[in-house]
């Protein structure tokens, strides 16, 4: 698999996402899936102290020493969400943040993370608090980088620029936000952020959050993410007709190449300016080598620009 230079890593163009581990996605599947990544050549996994709440994390450690070795993974986990009675919270302070990060590092059975990541932007504290945790948590050992996710373009500058470098500060190598066909909002204010500042974009759910794959041009099916009680209401908003537009279109270009429509859709997020990885998800070990297929092929020129086109 490529491998793109992030800060002082080199990590993989394709990330495997783990928000299902644990939960929708039990431990032998998410055991293949981990091992089907490793095994072509992928070594960035992203997951989160909010994914199903910590065991994403747990299910991560239990492989570690097991079935690989901690120096095969790049891991990158998010904190400052927690559930509350069924719905999410964001609680980015300091003290909010710093026990989030000890219990990532204790459920992975690691010393350390090689990201570290604030999972959302939080209106209730300042920002200044927020990034005081990151400073410390790289001062202290505990990660090696630091990273930002679902931040605006503005947020984004006003954090990098806070924590520059010169200053002492520690350095956010990375941003982590929505991008694909269905949602290019990304291209507004954040990728050019990116450009401007030096920093890594990780695009989440590059498959419209499995729209993209054509599965839902007939109706939900009961297997799907659309039909489950934790997603129904996160693919909903891409079950419209503008969406079915640009899924159709995919479609097409995708039996003009012979390749599979999520095939087409990940490559088209993969392969867009100043994309450093694209996080991947599956809920099979099967699905995911299916995905992964996708590493083989390129986009022609004339198909990009037409997605473009349509999807704009």
């Amino acid at each position: 698999m490529e491998m793109r230079q992030l800060g002082g890593l080199q990590v993989s163009r394709l990330a495997l996402g783990t928000m299902t581990w644990g939960r929708d996605t039990d431990e032998n599947e998410a055991a293949e899936q981990l091992q089907s990544f490793v095994d072509a050549g992928g070594n960035l996994i992203d997951t989160a102290a909010s994914y199903a709440d910590g065991d994403s994390e747990r299910v991560i450690g239990g492989f570690i020493g097991t079935l690989v070795k901690r120096e095969q993974l790049l891991i990158a986990t998010k904190a400052g969400i927690t559930s509350q009675n069924g719905s999410r919270k964001t609680n980015a302070s300091r003290a909010a943040l710093l026990e989030d990060l000890d219990k990532s590092i204790a459920r992975l059975g690691v010393d350390h993370l090689d990201i570290w990541q604030i999972h959302n932007w939080d209106n209730n504290v300042p920002l200044e608090e927020t990034l005081s945790a990151i400073d410390y948590a790289v001062t202290s050992g505990r990660t090696s980088y630091v990273g930002v996710s679902n931040y605006s373009g503005w947020q984004l500058a006003r954090a990098v620029t806070l924590q520059n470098p010169i200053f002492g500060k520690a350095g956010i190598i990375s941003t982590q936000n929505e991008y694909s066909l269905l949602n290019r909002n990304a291209e507004n204010e954040v990728l050019p952020a990116c450009r401007n500042l030096g920093v890594g974009f990780f695009a989440w759910s590059p498959l419209g959050r499995g729209v993209l794959t054509g599965k839902y041009r007939n109706g939900v099916p009961s297997d799907s993410r659309g039909a489950s009680p934790h997603f129904a209401r996160f693919v909903e908003p891409y079950l419209k007709d503008r969406a079915a537009k640009i899924v159709n279109a995919v479609c097409v270009a995708a039996d003009g190449l012979g390749y599979a429509p999520l095939e087409v859709a990940l490559s088209w997020v993969r392969d867009a300016p100043q994309v450093t990885s694209t996080i991947i998800g599956a809920r099979t070990g099967a699905q995911l080598r299916g995905v992964l297929a996708a590493e083989q092929i390129e986009l022609p020129a004339q198909v990009r620009t037409a997605l473009d086109e349509i999807s704009n």
